[in-house]
């Protein structure tokens, strides 16, 4: 049976309109119009499309508050991530994941990539199944309410021909065909469901052999399927790219047919002119995750001018520093402006194409992050009058003053998942207090 609702405002492909009604059929919007709200149920406010979250790693989560106590860098962060990744099992992960994607939809998140590396058990022992840990991230997705791309990560060596050592052995497959044999049953327990993308990822040059990308690249092909990769983040990877391959990161990806159009460099702090030209110029998206990246002081990277060449830009939460896609649409701009000490860079509405139809077409849904007929029936409203947004106007009122706090509605895929800001799990702060407590 078809819903309707009537928005105060919605943002359609054509700008902020007033009045529209919103006609539902199972997962998919039918209509689009504007109207008198009759019998529809209303939703005040701004109602934009779902966001998407185009770069998560759910156990990060448990880290927030953990590691802000003295100095430090990427690196030492690291070994942080490593002794939460050495403790959990495939029912802490459920726990802990359903956890984070309900703060996410809570946040209006209705789409996660999952960038996936935590395959296997303690010594890097397979489970009985071996995607016995990506499943639980699909069943958390799913519980919580959000479609999941899940992109299962190659990831082979701990550093540019170094070997995998204690918690990092539970992320490798040995070899990228024994990694690609668990690709393929996983893709295949999932064939013919429309809300679970299976895609690929290279984890970065430092964890993939260069000679080994090929075939990652080749399994994203055969399926249609998104492929993405952390890319020159630090550094430090560029050096070590360089003293090995002799050519930066995105070169090393792009010779060995990781870039296009289906593929997402995340991150992409550290590049050269060449490599903006060469991501660019191949179409690839880039995903700028700004709350993680200053976090762990990675550095700003080059949003605008990517996008000037052709690359299209998403958004992500990352490490969950935060989670909160306004924050992270804004971000954008205001480092840009600490970067160029100018004003300006990012029109509203480009930063929420970023986080709502660019971010889910990188993940595979195409037909999601607009509202219109056809699209999945993604609602997200955001309160005009809260603390933050009274007086505001327009997009400019949720890009640049609105927060997570601020949604107080979201449906995704027709089906209601927050209401006046409350999830359908119930408690979720309780959720997540009890589920990182046992991985800490």
């Amino acid at each position: 049976m078809p819903l309707t609702y009537w928005c105060e405002q919605a943002w359609l492909p054509g700008g902020v309109t007033e009045g529209v009604l919103v006609e539902i059929e199972g997962t998919h919007v039918v209509q689009v119009r504007q109207g008198e709200p009759g019998g529809a149920e209303r939703l005040a406010g701004l109602t934009i499309p779902g966001l998407a979250n185009a770069h998560s790693h759910a156990f990060h989560r448990a880290l927030r508050g953990a590691t802000q106590a003295g100095s430090g860098d990427f690196w030492t962060w690291r070994e942080r991530m490593y002794e939460v990744a050495a403790r959990l099992d495939p029912d802490g992960y459920l726990a802990l994941a359903r956890a984070v994607y309900a703060e996410m939809a809570l946040a209006g998140v209705t789409c996660v990539g999952e960038f996936h590396y935590l395959h296997h058990g303690p010594g890097g022992v397979p489970y009985d199944d071996p995607n016995t840990m990506g499943h639980a991230l699909v069943q958390a997705a799913r519980e919580a309410g959000l479609r999941i791309a899940l992109l299962d990560a190659c990831y082979l060596t701990g550093g540019i021909g170094v070997p995998l050592e204690g918690p990092q052995t539970r992320f490798g497959d040995g070899d990228v065909g024994d990694w690609a044999a668990r690709a393929e049953m996983l893709a295949a327990a999932y064939e013919g469901r429309p809300d679970v993308e299976i895609g690929a990822a290279v984890h970065s040059v430092r964890a993939v052999p260069a000679g080994q990308m090929p075939m990652v690249a080749e399994f994203a092909r055969r399926h249609a399927a998104p492929l993405h990769a952390h890319v020159s983040e630090q550094r430090a990877e560029n050096t070590a790219c360089e003293h090995a391959y002799g050519a930066t990161p995105v070169r090393v990806l792009y010779e060995n047919d990781l870039l296009g159009p289906r593929s997402t460099a995340v991150h992409a702090t550290h590049l050269s002119d060449a490599d903006i030209g060469l991501l660019g110029q191949s179409g690839t998206h880039v995903c700028m995750c700004p709350t993680t990246e200053r976090d762990l002081a990675d550095g700003i990277g080059p949003a605008r001018a990517l996008y000037d060449q052709g690359s299209p830009l998403t958004l992500g939460s990352d490490s969950h520093a935060v989670i909160d896609l306004f924050e992270e649409a804004r971000a954008v701009e205001l480092d840009e402006r600490l970067a160029t000490e100018r004003r300006g860079h990012w029109q509203a509405a480009e930063l929420l194409t970023a986080a709502t139809g660019r971010g889910h077409a990188s993940l595979g849904f195409p037909d999601a992050g607009q509202l219109m007929p056809g699209a999945w029936a993604d609602l997200v409203s955001v309160r005009l009058d809260s603390v933050r947004t009274a007086g505001t106007t327009g997009l400019e009122a949720v890009v640049f003053a609105a927060t997570a706090a601020d949604v107080h509605s979201v449906i995704s895929g027709g089906r209601r998942v927050v209401t006046e800001g409350r999830h359908r799990l119930g408690d979720i702060g309780a959720l997540l207090g009890e589920a990182i407590g046992r991985v800490r």
